[in-house]
């Protein structure tokens, strides 16, 4: 059975990317599980070349498929920040998810509503040979200045799905495992696996 080893240490991004590609005929992997403890440095310039880093990077290490990911959230009222720098996002030591939604809004705050947002995912496939494969993904949304749910991390509180007139923090994981940039991305990236599954 195939490998497939998440890079990431992110455990929320882990629940979510475990979630969505249950099922498939493939062994998925933490990097917990291996015991593997690797903080890659994200220098690129796209979301594309960060997910290709952290994939090629615990591909080497484990000598396995990896399957790394980036995104981040695009508000259009700041011009697509914070983008890139969504996880480190607020200028502040050890700033933590409510830090930065709070200067994500501090920052929108001059800005008319609506602020209208997206949320953007690019999955890596690291394959042994060195090559990789992308698949990405694109929820679409706005930031309301007022946190909603408990449920999801990141910005999903303050994302606003006005289709579902709910928050993303707002939704059953299941529905959000269906909707989301992860989501979208990863289920693009099924039948790339099940292909590599069969050979």
């Amino acid at each position: 059975m195939l490998k497939l080893l998440l890079a990431s240490q992110n455990q929320g991004k882990l629940r979510e990317m475990q979630f969505i590609l249950q099922g498939l005929p493939i062994q998925i992997i933490s990097p917990a599980e291996l015991d593997i403890q690797l903080d890659v440095e994200e220098t690129g310039k796209t979301y594309a070349e960060n997910a290709a880093l952290k994939a090629k990077a615990f591909a080497k290490i484990s000598g396995l498929i990896a399957l790394g990911d980036d995104s981040g959230l695009e508000v259009d009222a700041l011009d697509g920040a914070p983008g890139l720098y969504s996880a480190r996002y607020a200028p502040i030591p050890n700033a933590d998810d409510g830090d930065r939604r709070n200067f994500l809004l501090k920052n929108l705050a001059a800005h008319p509503r609506p602020w209208t947002a997206r949320f953007r995912a690019t999955i890596a496939i690291a394959l042994p040979d060195g090559k990789i494969h992308f698949t990405d993904g694109i929820c679409e949304g706005e930031i309301i200045p007022d946190e909603r749910g408990s449920g999801g991390f990141g910005y999903d509180p303050i994302f606003y799905l006005p289709e579902k007139s709910c928050t993303m923090a707002e939704l059953a994981e299941d529905e959000k495992n269906r909707l989301s940039h992860r989501a979208k991305a990863l289920e693009k990236a099924k039948d790339f696996l099940i292909k590599s599954a069969s050979k």
